[in-house]
């Protein structure tokens, strides 16, 4: 077949004695076609790295390199002739190597295989694969390359990662800004994020956000960039029918697109010139908060993927609104109430986080180090939103409450971390509530089986559980939490003394001290939940 392809002949002699010779030349022919047309760049190197053979989409690849203006006049010579003999890396223009292997083919030469990442001079992301052949063990002959065209993955990934670091710049404050700034200044600062960042990574010059008063169900201008002053100022309500796109989106909590505003029914003119419109509900906590508007000159002017990047920056954004709109809560009340609504808000929402983040990690620790190292960082970070609003409480809040005193045993309890396991929502809300008040960071289960998970991949210093779990039995979720945290307090808790299973009594076989009967007084869990001096000894046969 190389022969063939390289070389005139008059003729062509096969014996058909043998139906194996034809069968394997039909094969070649195949393959032979196959590796042309592969939307893939294929190419064999020799071990000195130059090219051997390479099919139509890698030349293609290395021939658009030479119209580059990144390269030099030596660089692009002789790019777009066959690539056949030329060295792999300058057949490819010198791309930058990203790694993970930055010598993938002293690797290949090795004996193993590759993968690795390239980056071009035209802005191109090529994926590397390159594979050892040898007729003889332990010596390379040649190497398969394989190089796939990862540009439109690579820059998806960079925006969504602009995208969710641009959340976090929404409102991001200090401590020192917060203490300076009212909350006029606060919403001025958001209001000029939002600006910047829409334009930078959206690229939208017309933009409207309206928040929902659910008082009156209006929805009110926040921010209106590149409007017709009398769109700017309408009055619009959250209602299907009679309020324009906008009212529609906050009805019905659902994205809209207009593709052509002159024959939607619902549109209203809200830019000069306007031929379409993306609208987005902006949410927190399946709650509808307000509405995001962007509109364009262009007839379709949004696709899917505008759609996609839309929501997940409307997503960020409502957070930091949901945010502001709590801080902002200072005005009619106290500092410490305008926390209290923060962790009422944002504590359970970030315990399921937690949940299923462990889960995951549960999951993949030991299998995929990469993937558990992610998921790590998505429970610290997680952990460290619940700890940042309890510090700005602490700074925010007066140092004791007119007429009031914290308990003479609360003081012990600053820092501690407490794991509460019961099925009730009023209980586990609570228990933020009460603890969270001396300082101790929480984090809640609504069964045995969540328990036990953050028991095994966190640490605590206390867990209280409730010994009527879903699934399991209280004498099973104390021995169960006993052995997963053996330094931890373990403090089982009853409705009215009721334990027809005789939970109480087995635990207390196992060790168990503490019991907390519902309803039981915040004295009564402060006591429960003093250090003591050396922990709990575990029986011998739970050891």
């Amino acid at each position: 077949m190389a022969l063939l392809q390289t070389e005139a002949f008059d003729g062509v002699f096969a014996s058909t004695s043998d139906p194996r010779l034809w069968q394997r030349a039909g094969s070649l022919l195949q393959t032979d076609f196959l590796l042309e047309v592969l939307g893939e760049g294929v190419a064999i190197v020799q071990p000195d790295l130059r090219i051997l053979w390479a099919n139509a989409t890698f030349d293609k690849w290395c021939a658009s390199d030479a119209a580059s203006p990144s390269l030099t006049a030596n660089d692009a010579k002789g790019h777009g002739e066959p690539t056949k003999g030329k060295p792999f890396y300058e057949a490819l223009g010198s791309p930058q190597i990203l790694g993970p292997d930055y010598c993938p083919f002293h690797t290949a030469l090795a004996g193993r295989s590759v993968t690795t990442r390239l980056h071009r001079h035209d802005g191109q992301y090529l994926e590397l694969r390159i594979a050892p052949v040898g007729d003889q063990p332990g010596k390379v002959d040649q190497l398969i390359s394989l190089l796939r065209d990862v540009t439109a993955e690579v820059q998806q990934q960079q925006k969504l990662d602009a995208l969710h670091q641009a959340g976090r710049e929404l409102a991001s404050l200090t401590t020192q800004q917060l203490a300076e700034m009212d909350a006029d200044e606060r919403v001025e600062l958001l209001k000029h994020n939002i600006r910047r960042l829409t334009k930078d990574l959206l690229h939208y010059d017309v933009i409207e956000i309206r928040l929902l008063d659910p008082n009156t169900g209006r929805l009110e201008p926040l921010v209106a960039e590149g409007m017709l002053p009398e769109a700017a100022s309408r009055v619009l309500h959250a209602r299907a029918e009679g309020n324009g796109v906008t009212g529609f989106v906050a009805a019905t909590g659902k994205s809209y697109v207009c593709p052509d505003t002159a024959t939607d029914p619902l549109y209203i003119e809200g830019a000069k010139g306007a031929r379409s419109s993306l609208t987005i509900a902006l949410t927190w906590a399946e709650r509808v908060i307000g509405t995001f508007n962007v509109e364009s000159p262009q007839l379709g002017g949004f696709t899917e993927q505008d759609v996609q990047f839309a929501e997940i920056f409307c997503r960020e954004l409502s957070s930091a609104l949901h945010t502001l709109e709590l801080l902002t809560a200072e005005k009619r009340t106290t500092a410490s109430r305008s926390i209290d609504a923060v962790n009422r808000e944002v504590a359970l929402p970030v315990d399921e986080i937690l949940h299923d983040a462990t889960a995951l990690l549960e999951r993949w620790i030991g299998h995929e180090p990469e993937m558990a190292e992610k998921i790590k960082n998505i429970l610290a970070a997680a952990r460290s939103i619940k700890q940042c609003i309890q510090k700005v409480g602490e700074n925010l809040a007066p140092a004791s409450a007119p007429g009031s005193s914290a308990p003479d045993n609360a003081a012990n309890l600053k820092g501690q971390r407490v794991l509460v396991v019961d099925n009730d929502e009023r209980v586990r809300r609570s228990a933020h509530n009460i603890l969270g008040r001396f300082g101790c960071f929480v984090e809640t289960a609504r069964d045995g089986k969540e328990a036990l998970t953050m028991a095994r991949l966190s640490t605590y210093d206390a867990v209280l559980a409730d010994i009527r779990l879903p699934d399991i039995s209280g004498s099973e979720a104390y021995r169960n939490l006993r052995q997963a945290q053996p330094k931890a307090r373990v403090i089982l808790m009853t409705s009215y003394g009721y334990d027809p299973s005789h939970a109480i009594v087995k635990a207390r076989q196992e060790g168990l001290r503490h019991v907390l009967y519902k309803p039981f007084r915040v004295d009564q869990l402060l006591d429960a939940l003093q250090p003591q001096d050396g922990s709990e000894i575990l029986p011998s046969r739970a050891v």
